[in-house]
């Protein structure tokens, strides 16, 4: 995967599934993304409340979409949803680094343990060592640590891959479908399969 720069960036997004899968079926029917973003400005393909939210919802899932080759786009439809979640799910870590230091370094290694739960101080202690290992996250206030570590819990909840319970969150150890599978391998991408199996 490309390594980006480390952002504070999710606490204003969402998992945006619906979205998501709306964009991949756009683009499987033919259309350029040049055309269904013309298309989302005219029509308000999302529902957005506003024309600023509908671009910015527009230009993420882009983001998440263009991360991924375009064989996960045709996987994604003869998909099921858990499935299709999980591409979705990949497509945010492949987005944000961040996000998918998260997973591969909290979420995988519960899995290797074989915990099954995800707590609050869990989040903590991974941004206490980004502390340590960036000067960039070293500088963000604890009000956006938090809203950035709540934000994490939802996309994993959203992502079919933790329950909803507040407080700790149960794990639920997703099974990759073998399809899926070998996309992340044609793809040199054998981390994403790790960081959600818990491989080592």
């Amino acid at each position: 995967m490309e390594r980006k720069e480390y952002s504070a960036g999710m606490v204003k997004l969402s998992f945006w599934f619906t979205e998501f899968r709306k964009v991949i079926q756009l683009f499987n029917s033919g259309k350029t993304m040049e055309e269904i973003r013309i298309l989302n400005i005219k029509e308000n393909i999302f529902s957005a409340p506003t024309t600023a939210r509908s671009i910015q919802i527009f230009n993420t899932v882009l983001a998440r979409v263009n991360s991924l080759d375009a064989t996960f786009c045709k996987l994604f439809e003869k998909s099921d949803i858990s499935t299709q979640k999980i591409i979705a799910l990949i497509a945010v870590m492949n987005a944000d680094s961040l996000f998918f230091d998260f997973v591969y370094e909290v979420f995988r290694e519960k899995l290797i343990i074989g915990s099954n739960r995800l707590s609050d101080s869990d989040i903590r202690i991974f941004f206490r060592n980004k502390q340590l290992q960036s000067e960039k996250v070293a500088g963000w206030q604890d009000y956006t640590l938090k809203r950035l570590g709540s934000c994490y819990k939802t996309m994993l909840m959203e992502a079919g891959v933790t329950d909803r319970a507040s407080g700790d969150r149960e794990i639920l150890k997703p099974i990759l479908d073998f399809t899926l599978i070998d996309c992340l391998k044609n793809n040199n991408m054998e981390l994403f399969i790790h960081a959600l199996t818990g491989v080592r």
